[in-house]
Parts: structure tokens; C-alpha cells; sequence
């Protein structure tokens, strides 16, 4: 496979966004899913938009996520109704303009009340009509025997039925690359392993630009911009306070988990969704790679962290919730892989709510010094959060608007009539290249349980910016999230594909390793 002309070398690459003389329109900080709506907004309208990332893409939370494109079905029943149309209309938009990514799921509550079946029959009626022309399907009310037909493993004892409505699923981290993508084909720039290490400030003392390190390489840099955006999730406190010290906490910050079955264990097309738990957080059991990813619990935490790990009681929370509704009872043992998001949630001004009644929508701050800032968010509403960043960066500063044209904006990969058991899907249109470049090398297959290929990981590193082997395997493939044993157990081979093609050496095969390793280690369950 050739290195397109959209895909330099590293080195070469950053040579040419540092151009000391260089003004960008817009710097963004964060490679999430904020940061890259943003981007993509900006550089679609025409702006000169650069992002940095320290990390990888979508390393932190938007790649932790239930997998789901969502309006929402528990803000309708924290009454905002607002936050359930906006995010189902920007649910639709994504569907129609990434629906190699993004596809109709149907989710089925399981009724074990009269009471149950009247309330959430109605809450779900109303939940198609907030998305009026752009719900994906209509919500009913399906019988004792076709529930248990469409969910093979629930528990039927006392089901009444079940209320059956449609929502979005997608790869979150594969959209994130797809983004890049599409922000490199709109005339803008993305790069990753950059990490800010300070505000850059004109004599008037407003933002400017920002100080960067490239983490590969620990040379430093200055980037020049007309205006700089703060878009690093739960991170944005870190960034607030480069630009006044001393700052009152903009978020708090709460904890998902998700761990990953069999598909033995819930072997149905459709997603099981429990509205009300014991303690009154939602949970999913949702089909996923011919897996299972059973979650999210919703938990508070007091600190931030790029690599965060399950508390051992949320692990038990959903394996005893799940059990309460499956037939087969998951156990420790049955864990494939399990793994932990963060969520920045703009901080109550009381301080007093719980983290699953604070609102997931999305607030814009703007600093004395004219740094913006996004709060809060979902990835079902990445675009709409990037439109009114964009809208009110042009107010703040007074250029001229320009219309969004991202409503209409078919991502990279944009492909109808996608066959979701082809393994290699989520590819779009770059699925026939990749399997192009595999001709002749049929046999160099790395994991047949997991479907990984060695041209996957060449072409992680030539397309899509992977630089490391968790890059390749936590995100441009699924493969740790999916199995972190099996994921393990490649990972030596990715090590020397990757060598061969970096030209990195033995030292550098063993680092990697170790750290991968390491990283594994905490995507696994421990038996007592």
C-alpha cells in the first residue's frame, strides 16, 4: 500500500504545521469527540483549523462509550425534553452521513408489571415523537412469547412482555479516525502525540497560540492562532488553569464501566435496556463485534484519568444486575474484557446532584483572555457541539458567519448497504483497499477469534496515524476492549509488524511491549 499524499511521514508532517510564521484560524486542543466536531466545523466552513492531541485520538472517554447513538431515553425522564431533541435529530444526522459507522438498533425493556408496561409503553411513544421525522423507528409493545424470541437468555419468569424501540449503534473510536480523516480531506489538520504545555498570550494578555511537545520526539514548539479552543473533556480544568492559575473547577468528573461477554450469554440481535436498576442508574446489554458490552453504571469520582480503571464494585453491580435478568448468570471468570470511561459533566452550582441527574448538555465558557472552552456533551451531539463552538467563536471575534454545511457531510468511509457481519465494516469505503493490499497474504491472519490481519496494522500506521500497539489494538481495531487475553496474545506480532514499518528497533519492540502488557493487565478480571 502506497503512503497517500494526505499521510506524510510524522516527522515531515509536523514540519509543515509548525511553520514558525504560520497563523492558524483556530488551534483545538483535545482529539475527542468535542475536539474533532470542532475541527471538522471549522476547516468544512473554510477556516485554517489545526488539532493537537497529547494522547491518541480518542484515547480517553470517546472511546470508552456504550457504543450507542442515542436521543437519550433517561433525560425524558429527567424531564429535558430539549437535550432528547437535539440528540435525536444530530442521531439521525449521523446516521444518514456515516451509516458504515451508525446503524438502527432495536432495544427491547422487558416488562415484569402492568404498571411498568403502561409507563414506559408512554414514555416511549413520546420518545418517537421528540424525534418526529428523524426517529429511526416506531416503539411497541410485543408479547410474552415474542420477547423471549427476540431475546434468547432473558429471564421469563413473571414477563409480561416488552416494550420494543429503535436508537443508534456505532464504533465510537472508528468514527473519531474517520474524522481525522474527513478534517484532513476538508483542508484541515489533526495530530496526535502533541501534547499543550502551556497558553501562548499577546501584551494584551489574550490567548494566541499555544506551547506543544511532540511526544515522540520531546522537541517543542509554538503554534500561532487566531483563537484557541479548550476541548479536552474531563482534561479542561488542566488547560483553565494554564490560563488563570487558581481557577474554580469547571466539571466533575463521572465513571462508566463495560464489561464484555460472550454472546452465549445474550445471543439476540436487539439490545436489552433496564431503565431502572436497583439504585436507579440505566443499564445496557448491548450486541457489539459478536460480542456482548454489558453497562454503564454511573459513578462519581474525584479525579480525572486518561487510563481509568473499574472499581471492583461496579464490576460486581453489573454482573449481579445482569444476572437479575439472564438466564445464564455471568460470572468473574466469563469477563472477556472490561473497561472504564470518564464523562466531564459541567459542575451543579450547588454541588448537591447526583452525577446521573447532572444534564449531559453541552455549555460554552469564554475566558477574560478569550480562550474557549466546551463543557459537558455527549458523542451523539459532536457535530452540534462543533457548530456552536464554531458560531460563537465567529461572534466573540467578529468575522463574518459562515454557514455550517456539516449537517450534509458524508464522513470518510461513506457507505450504504453495509453488510455488519463482514468483520472488516466499519472500513466503509476503505474496506475493498484494505482487502486489496491483503491479496497474496491471505494466510497472515493474526487472530481468526478476533478477525485481525497483519494488513490491518500496516495500515493503521499508513492511514491512520497509529503509532503504537495499543493504538492499534484498542483503536483502530477493538481488539483489547473485545478480548484482552486473545488481545495479549498478538500483540508481539503487531510489536514486529510495527518495528518493521516505523523502523524502530529491538529496544523500542520491548518498551512497547511492557507497556501494552501493563495495559492489558487492567482490561482483565482477576479470579480469587
Amino acid at each position: 500500500m502506497p503512503i497517500t499524499a494526505a499521510t506524510l511521514p510524522r516527522e515531515q508532517y509536523i514540519s509543515t504545521i509548525t511553520v514558525p510564521d504560520a497563523l492558524w484560524d483556530l488551534v483545538v486542543i483535545g482529539g475527542g469527540a468535542t475536539g474533532l466536531g470542532i475541527a471538522l466545523e471549522a476547516s468544512s466552513r473554510g477556516y485554517k483549523a489545526l488539532l493537537v492531541e497529547g494522547a491518541d485520538f480518542a484515547k480517553g472517554t470517546s472511546s470508552r462509550s456504550t457504543k450507542l447513538v442515542h436521543g437519550g431515553v433517561r433525560y425524558l425522564a429527567q424531564g429535558d425534553i430539549r437535550m432528547v431533541r437535539e440528540a435525536s435529530i444530530e442521531r439521525g444526522i449521523l446516521h444518514r452521513n456515516a451509516p458504515h459507522l451508525v446503524r438502527d438498533l432495536t432495544f427491547i425493556v422487558p416488562v415484569y408489571s402492568l404498571w411498568d408496561r403502561l409507563i414506559y409503553t408512554i414514555g416511549l411513544k413520546l420518545y418517537d415523537r421528540i424525534a418526529g421525522k428523524l426517529r429511526l423507528g416506531p416503539s411497541i409493545f410485543i408479547s410474552k412469547s415474542d420477547t423471549i424470541k427476540k431475546m434468547p437468555g432473558i429471564r421469563s419468569t413473571g414477563l409480561k412482555g416488552g416494550v420494543l424501540y429503535h436508537d443508534g449503534q456505532f464504533d465510537d473510536s472508528r468514527l473519531a479516525i474517520n474524522l481525522v480523516q474527513s478534517i484532513r480531506e476538508q483542508g484541515g489538520e489533526a495530530i496526535n502525540y502533541m501534547k499543550v504545555s502551556g497558553l501562548l498570550k499577546n501584551t494584551e494578555g489574550l490567548v494566541n497560540g499555544v506551547k506543544v511537545k511532540d511526544g515522540e520526539t520531546g522537541k517543542e514548539f509554538q503554534i500561532h492562532a487566531k483563537s484557541v479552543v479548550n476541548a479536552t473533556g474531563v482534561f479542561v480544568d488542566d488547560i483553565l488553569q494554564m490560563d488563570k492559575p487558581g481557577s474554580a473547577p469547571s466539571i466533575c468528573v463521572s465513571q462508566g464501566v463495560h464489561i464484555v461477554l460472550d454472546k452465549s450469554f445474550y445471543p439476540s440481535e436487539s439490545a436489552l435496556m433496564i431503565p431502572k436498576t436497583s439504585d436507579g442508574r440505566v443499564l445496557f446489554a448491548v450486541p457489539w463485534h459478536d460480542k456482548v458490552v454489558v453497562g454503564t453504571t454511573d459513578t462519581p469520582v474525584d479525579h480525572a484519568s486518561l487510563e481509568p480503571q473499574a472499581l471492583e464494585k461496579e464490576i460486581a453491580f453489573i454482573l449481579e444486575t445482569a444476572s437479575a435478568y439472564l438466564n445464564r448468570k455471568p460470572q468473574r471468570k466469563d469477563v472477556l474484557s472490561v473497561f472504564a470511561g470518564q464523562r466531564p459533566l459541567a459542575a451543579p452550582k450547588d454541588g448537591q446532584q447526583k452525577t446521573k441527574e447532572i444534564s449531559r448538555s453541552h455549555k460554552i465558557i469564554v475566558s477574560d483572555s478569550k480562550l474557549f472552552t466546551i463543557l459537558g456533551g455527549k458523542w451523539t451531539t459532536y457535530r452540534k457541539m462543533g457548530e456552536d463552538m464554531v458560531d460563537r467563536i465567529e461572534l466573540e471575534k467578529q468575522w463574518k458567519h459562515k454557514k455550517t454545511v456539516t449537517a450534509d457531510l458524508k464522513i470518510h468511509g461513506h457507505q450504504q448497504g453495509v453488510d455488519w457481519n463482514d468483520p472488516f465494516y466499519f472500513y466503509g469505503t476503505d474496506a475493498a483497499k484494505l482487502r486489496q493490499a491483503m491479496n497474496g497474504s491471505a494466510n497472515e491472519w493474526l487472530s481468526d477469534e478476533l478477525h485481525i490481519h497483519k494488513q490491518q496494522v500496516i495500515w493503521a500506521i499508513r492511514n491512520e496515524m497509529a503509532r503504537t500497539i495499543e493504538d492499534v489494538l484498542a483503536r483502530r481495531t477493538r481488539a483489547l476492549l473485545l478480548d484482552a487475553k486473545e488481545t495479549m496474545r498478538i500483540a508481539p506480532a503487531v510489536a514486529d509488524i510495527m518495528a518493521a514499518e516505523l523502523g524502530r528497533d529491538e529496544q523500542w519492540k520491548k518498551e512497547q511491549l511492557k507497556i501494552f502488557s501493563e495495559l492489558c493487565e487492567q482490561y482483565m478480571i482477576t479470579i480469587p
